[in-house]
């Protein structure tokens, strides 16, 4: 059985139907000079393009399948 890719599973979560679901980037520093709607946008979380979630669904544990 091939073990886990733990910095994946750190980084993304599946939701209930099995998408693969992202954190956005730009949300740590420099704050101040961003708009209040891109702040606004990047505090959602995004959806993992369809050709990338599935070469990273392989690297997680079966149980997040």
């Amino acid at each position: 059985m091939q073990k886990t890719k733990k910095s994946i599973a750190k980084r993304f979560k599946l939701s209930g139907s099995g998408k693969l679901i992202r954190r956005s980037p730009g949300q740590r520093h420099l704050m101040r000079k961003k708009t209040v709607k891109q702040k606004r946008r990047n505090s959602k979380d995004k959806l993992v393009a369809p050709g990338q979630a599935a070469q990273l669904k392989k690297a997680l544990p079966h149980g997040l399948r």
